[in-house]
């Protein structure tokens, strides 16, 4: 066959629009689940049950669903009005507000600790007035809560502001026309037409609190949650050691993804 003949008979292949940026994603999708079947297939050879009856594995579980609700009320109270206000005004600084939201989500949880230790640390004025009022912010499940509200926050923040930007802004107009302040408006028109984004960003900082690492270990070291019960044993039995509770933060994450499945599609910007 020639090789006019092959171009023409390739060219006649119907090829799929979207094939090679398909092949391309199947790569990614393929790296993100291997990970998950290899440690899967391994927790075959763990004692699961017994590994999380232990005393320091129910503590530390206990912590964290002790926690995690705790501060996804604080941003889900604290935050969502923020959200609102971002949605719906202009004023001056409001890009500095916007950069203060996303910040957390970019700085690493590491740091992140580090800088609220400068702010609440023992030997800060703020940490030293509550560690003497027998209210320690460090070193503490108040510590914990810290650490995980400014990781986890942002999420609520970000997902409640998109919500209420998709609100058709003459809906509340019309709630105000017919004599509702802007409380009762918010309260009656604003906050149910955008339960679906607020819910699914209470979830995703559920998520993220329960599962924060890095800046709860700076802060809040002792007393443990899951994931700094699983650097311990890590630490101290390498994989199968913390194969029980990181089953038991899969089990969560997979409650928590069904849930914003549930709930549709979470953005993961501010909307401008």
């Amino acid at each position: 066959m020639s090789f006019e003949r092959r171009t023409r008979v390739w060219r006649g292949i119907r090829v799929p629009e979207l094939l090679v940026p398909a092949l391309l994603g199947g790569l990614i999708l393929v790296y993100f689940l291997l990970p998950f079947v290899t440690f899967l297939y391994r927790t075959g050879t763990a004692d699961v049950l017994s590994g999380l009856a232990t005393p320091e594995a129910q503590l530390a579980i206990r912590n964290s669903l002790l926690t995690a609700p705790v501060t996804t009320a604080i941003a889900t109270v604290l935050g969502v009005p923020l959200a609102y206000v971002l949605a719906r005004k202009s004023f001056p600084g409001k890009r500095l507000v916007e950069a203060l939201v996303i910040m957390p989500l970019i700085v690493p949880p590491v740091v992140g600790g580090a800088m609220i230790l400068t702010a609440v640390g023992r030997f800060t004025p703020l940490g030293s007035a509550a560690a003497a009022a027998g209210i320690p912010l460090t070193d503490s499940l108040a510590g914990v809560i810290l650490a995980q509200l400014f990781v986890a926050a942002p999420f609520v923040i970000i997902t409640a502001r998109a919500g209420f930007g998709a609100i058709d802004v003459r809906v509340e107009q019309a709630s105000r026309s017919l004599g509702y302040g802007p409380v009762s408006t918010f309260w009656n028109v604003s906050l149910p037409l955008a339960r679906g984004a607020i819910l699914a960003g209470i979830i995703l900082t559920f998520a993220r609190a329960i599962g924060e690492f890095g800046a709860t270990m700076m802060v809040a070291y002792n007393p443990r949650t899951m994931p700094t019960r699983i650097w311990v044993e890590f630490i101290a039995g390498g994989i199968d050691a913390i194969v029980p509770l990181a089953l038991a933060l899969f089990a969560i994450t997979l409650g928590v993804l069904a849930l914003v499945q549930r709930f549709g599609r979470v953005p993961t910007v501010i909307d401008r």
